[in-house]
């Protein structure tokens, strides 16, 4: 173990949401993990591909960052998701995550 060194290692017990939705054109299904860690974002996680990532709503007016996280090819399918998360995700003060 002298090769590495531990930035951190941290047991939270965490609520979990699964959800899955349909629009015209794709089915989702997305678990989101609610966490205070990274700085108090949810990880979402596409449980179809198994890509995530970390959004608040404030990621979610970038469309180009959702079809990259969860490559989306599609412009009216990231803007569909991004539609979504906004009435799904907590609005969730900036939290300091290192002190």
């Amino acid at each position: 173990m002298g090769l590495f060194e531990k930035l951190y290692d941290e047991h939270e017990k965490v609520q979990v949401r699964f959800i899955g939705f349909t629009t015209e054109e794709t089915r989702y299904d997305f678990g989101i993990v609610y966490t205070n860690m990274f700085f108090g974002k949810p990880l979402i996680v596409c449980m179809q591909t198994g890509r995530s990532a970390l959004l608040d709503p404030s990621d979610l007016d970038n469309i180009e960052y959702l079809q990259k996280a969860f490559h989306i090819k599609e412009v009216n399918q990231a803007a569909d998701l991004a539609e979504f998360f906004k009435s799904e995700l907590p609005i969730m003060p900036f939290q300091p995550q290192y002190e």
